[in-house]
């Protein structure tokens, strides 16, 4: 047995998942057109629910057009639902985070956001590895994008080394963030970067984040000014969990 993408065991010999590991090669070699082929082919050749869910996941990355992706996306899911047992229960996470993106592409930010929601409650089935890690990634970045306009930030319209008072968190760091890549501060990003990109909003990953922004801060790595806007961040942060226990 070997993994899929999706962290589940598959059985090698299957002949839609061989067509599926083909097409993979395919895409790698920029063969966009064979690549296309063959997961249609797979497709075309599913004898089950969970066959065509493989393939589904495929061919939807292949459309020309964001209702082509989601069509396909909500038909993989839709599979993925049909069978129903502990060979797609690793599924659900990247099948969340493919139907939020779909959404968030044709403009439905609020179905987006509850699948994102979705994605995060089901990221305890991945593995751990670079796969669970990429998805975790995924899904902190579309809770950001479809919070809401505040959600995101927006500080390049403020004054060199100040910050938007009363601004997020999220907000607040992404354009702290953008300073440090700009400078190539790879100290700083190496410790804040992982905990930020991953923070799933829940009480453990907020921990983890406070003690990445607090090393940085006890560090004395950055001048003056980025200094000041960590430690903004850092009260933001606070402030913002201390709302959230409180009510």
């Amino acid at each position: 047995m070997k993994r899929t993408e999706g962290g589940a065991a598959v059985d090698p010999d299957n002949h839609v998942v061989r067509l599926c590991v083909r097409g993979m090669g395919a895409e790698a070699r920029g063969e966009e057109d064979e690549a296309r082929r063959l997961f249609l082919r797979a497709w075309e050749d599913a004898s089950d629910d969970y066959e065509a869910c493989v393939a589904a996941h495929y061919v939807a990355r292949h459309q020309a057009t964001p209702e082509g992706t989601l069509r396909w996306n909500q038909e993989c899911l839709d599979r993925a639902d049909r069978v129903g047992d502990e060979r797609v229960r690793g599924f659900y996470t990247s099948l969340y985070v493919n139907m939020g993106r779909a959404h968030r592409e044709l403009g439905d930010i609020a179905t987006a956001h509850a699948y994102f929601v979705r994605a995060a409650e089901r990221v305890r089935d991945l593995p751990e590895g670079e796969y669970g890690m990429w998805n975790r990634f995924a899904i902190a970045e579309g809770l950001r994008e479809t919070a809401g306009p505040s959600a995101a930030g927006d500080a390049s319209g403020c004054p060199e080394g100040t910050e938007p008072v009363g601004e997020s968190p999220t907000g607040l760091l992404s354009g702290l963030l953008a300073r440090l890549c700009a400078r190539n501060e790879l100290k700083a990003l190496g410790l804040i970067l992982p905990a930020y990109l991953g923070d799933l909003g829940t009480e453990e990953d907020r921990v983890r984040l406070r003690s990445a922004l607090h090393m940085v801060h006890a560090a004395r790595w950055l001048p003056a000014d980025e200094q000041a806007a960590l430690g903004t961040a850092i009260a933001a942060l606070a402030e913002e969990d201390r709302v959230s226990v409180a009510g």
